[in-house]
């Protein structure tokens, strides 16, 4: 089991040049959970992606959901307290402290690309591309 993030499900769910390191993550370990707040971030990625005509609609809901499947069940609610004590250790946003804190509180990794939280958290976060390049 590992922690994703918004950008590690988006990679997978948005074709782009971070795909395939997304689909080599999942084959690596297919138990990917995240908190709750994974929707909304996605949503409002999806939004970017719609508006910049990027994707239409009917790729947007192919996306939409395919993760909302795929990470269905593996949602957790992540107390504001953990979170906060995340907070309080870094500069990074309570949202990507979230990540952090559930990752810490199920003691499994936490697989990113944002250069933020694995530079504050190198404990927790390992990169996408760490993740899949390591045994």
């Amino acid at each position: 089991m590992i922690v994703v993030d918004v950008n590690t499900i988006a990679y997978l769910w948005i074709p782009g040049e971070m795909t395939d390191l997304a689909e080599r993550a999942l084959v690596k370990d297919p138990h990917w959970v995240s908190p709750f707040l994974w929707r909304s971030e996605f949503r409002n990625v999806l939004a970017g992606y719609l508006r910049r005509g990027q994707l239409d609609r009917s790729e947007v809901d192919r996306c939409l959901s395919g993760a909302e499947s795929q990470i269905a069940g593996y949602e957790y609610l992540v107390p504001s307290a953990l979170v906060m004590v995340k907070v309080a250790e870094s500069a990074c946003s309570a949202y990507d402290c979230e990540y952090v804190a559930l990752a810490d509180d199920l003691r499994v990794t936490l697989v990113t690309s944002d250069k933020q939280i694995l530079r504050n958290f190198p404990s927790v976060a390992l990169s996408l591309r760490t993740f899949v390049e390591t045994a």
